[in-house]
């Protein structure tokens, strides 16, 4: 029977205020220390450093007989009532530190917001996601510029325009666009026009409708960001502009007011990296940016810095009680804070043991780099995108073809010769067996849980790898090795290749708490503006659909106070 999963943060802790923030930060730091191993581990040296012996002896040999289902789980805090009582506390804590994320509508934050459906013409060339997302974001985008009296929004990274667009066309709202590339610029702009044109011919009265100004500019820091904001800002008459700045030969002004520009709303959706940092940065410093709403992502894209006395402005940490901590992060965990605990339960059995097998041949292959090419393995390369898309690819073929009765594809042959492959990754034009080459058997067996252990599912497992060495030694430019070197190889780490579900699964269920870690610091650096800043995270979009869920949205307290904010 499985005990209760742990009520995400609910009830346990609060950010209301910068020191519940604090707490909230040091208690995860705390937890973090204390499974350091498991958190720095990296997929190439699974097997080199043994790794699955830096986990609790018992946790895994407890794991290793679960179900996949119940693996897929553990980054949602799902627990066992037979796990070890360890075991079950390490999940639970780790999720009982992390942010809720349930969904909630805008309407919870600001009561008087309204969440208007995006029609056919506005929603062209969006997918589901994408749709959703749009159409909550502009929303909230919405409802904080009517609140705090703002009178344009600026969309930073802002690609294809679907934000600006939906907040003008939908929401009558003057947009100004940022984005790096000229030709999403472009698009912004064709666009555009099309869908006013759509918009003007609906409407019986004569309407004026305006299209975003697009702004192209490759923004490398806040000051940057700032600048810019205000020089696309200064007229403020939602003319069609499409402007291509040197930024950074432009300073901004912070501290002196600057009336031509109007008061201000800065808006990202997904902007990434330093970028959605970069934004906060702007709205503490210039006094024309009234509100901030903030959706981040890649932060494993973040600069990242160690040391809390340089005047360098890295992406993280930003607040100062994070940079007076001593937790240091790292590309690889900053890119652990990506992973979804709503994506890994949602995982399909079959896609699950894909990944696993792929993580599988990723730390083989680096057993061979170390063996026949260290002075590659020295350079810790990276076998690219593009390569992990034709290997999956190419193993999804093979476990759609054992599903069918009598079907093969490249990867498997009712020649019982196995077919080798050239050292480019392609495929030969007829079946051959060289010298060195394995001879197996091309049938497999799959039940839907687990690959079955009989001596052909071995050797398929070996084809599988085969294909994975012969795509990343053409994406590296590197050699052949012969396949009963490659088989020796596969043989010498085969048995400990279930470990690698439980092992991942447990590291995955660090990724939602290192990410709550990231957007509290950002939090806690608002808060550290004063009591003339308020700030808030809010779970804006389904975490299912769309990962990167949570908003950040800050305002400044004037005159015109806003109402209803709700802070988590």
């Amino acid at each position: 029977m499985a005990a209760s999963p742990a009520s995400p943060g609910v009830g346990a802790r609060s950010c209301e205020t910068a020191e519940q923030t604090r707490e909230w930060m040091e208690a995860i730091a705390a937890f973090l220390g204390r499974h350091r191993p498991l958190l720095e581990a990296h997929v190439v040296n699974f097997f080199k450093d043994r790794l699955w012996e830096t986990v609790d002896a018992e946790w895994m040999e407890c794991l290793r007989g679960e179900p996949v289902e119940r693996l897929l789980m553990l980054p949602s805090g799902s627990v066992q009532d037979h796990w070890p009582s360890s075991l079950q506390e390490f999940i639970l804590t780790a999720r009982s530190l992390v942010l809720p994320r349930e969904q909630k509508s805008p309407q919870s934050f600001l009561p008087d917001s309204r969440v208007a459906s995006i029609g056919t013409v506005l929603a062209q060339g969006m997918n589901t996601k994408k749709k959703h997302e749009i159409e909550t974001l502009s929303a909230m985008v919405d409802a904080v510029a009517r609140s705090c009296g703002a009178k344009t929004v600026v969309d930073v990274g802002s690609g294809q325009g679907y934000l600006a667009q939906a907040l003008s066309f939908e929401y009558q709202l003057p947009v100004v666009a940022i984005d790096a590339s000229s030709h999403h610029a472009s698009v912004t702009n064709t666009r555009a026009e099309r869908i006013k044109k759509h918009y003007a011919a609906k409407c019986v009265e004569k309407q004026q409708f305006t299209v975003p100004r697009t702004v192209t500019c490759h923004v490398l820091s806040s000051d940057t960001l700032a600048a810019v904001t205000l020089d696309a800002c200064q007229d403020d008459h939602g003319q069609h502009v499409t402007k291509i700045n040197n930024c950074t030969e432009t300073s901004p002004q912070n501290g002196k007011p600057n009336y031509n520009v109007p008061q201000l709303v800065l808006a990202g959706l997904h902007a990434c990296g330093d970028l959605s940092v970069n934004m906060l940065r702007v709205f503490a410093s210039c006094e024309q940016v009234q509100a901030l709403v903030s959706v981040g992502c890649c932060y494993n894209l973040l600069s990242e810095d160690c040391y809390a006395d340089t005047d360098t402005c890295p992406g993280f940490p930003i607040s100062k009680a994070a940079k007076s901590s001593k937790l240091v992060l790292g590309k690889s965990i900053r890119d652990l804070a990506c992973q979804s605990a709503e994506r890994w339960r949602n995982l399909t059995k079959e896609m699950a043991l894909q990944n696993f097998d792929i993580h599988a041949f990723r730390a083989a292959f680096q057993m061979v780099l170390e063996k026949y090419f260290p002075e590659v393995s020295k350079l810790s390369p990276s076998i690219g995108r593009q390569g992990k898309a034709l290997r999956r690819q190419r193993l999804r073929k093979v476990l759609e073809s054992c599903s069918a009765v009598g079907k093969t594809d490249d990867l498997s042959y009712s020649n019982p010769k196995e077919q080798t492959m050239n050292t480019d990754g392609s495929l030969p034009t007829e079946p051959t067996d060289p010298e060195g080459a394995v001879r197996c058997c091309s049938s497999v067996q799959f039940t839907g849980d687990t690959y079955s252990t009989s001596g052909v599912d071995e050797c398929h497992k070996f084809t599988l790898f085969k294909d994975f060495t012969a795509s990343a030694f053409g994406r590296l430019g590197c050699g052949f090795v012969e396949d009963l070197h490659l088989f020796e190889i596969w043989k010498s780490v085969q048995d400990f290749t279930e470990f690698i579900g439980p092992f991942w699964c447990l590291r995955a269920a660090l990724g939602p708490l290192v990410e709550t870690y990231i957007l509290l610091d950002r939090l806690l650096f608002l808060q550290e503006q004063g009591s003339a800043v308020q700030a808030s995270l809010f779970p804006l979009f389904d975490p299912a659909m769309s990962p990167r869920n949570m908003v950040v949205v800050a305002w400044k307290l004037t005159g015109d106070t806003l109402y209803g904010m709700q802070i988590l």
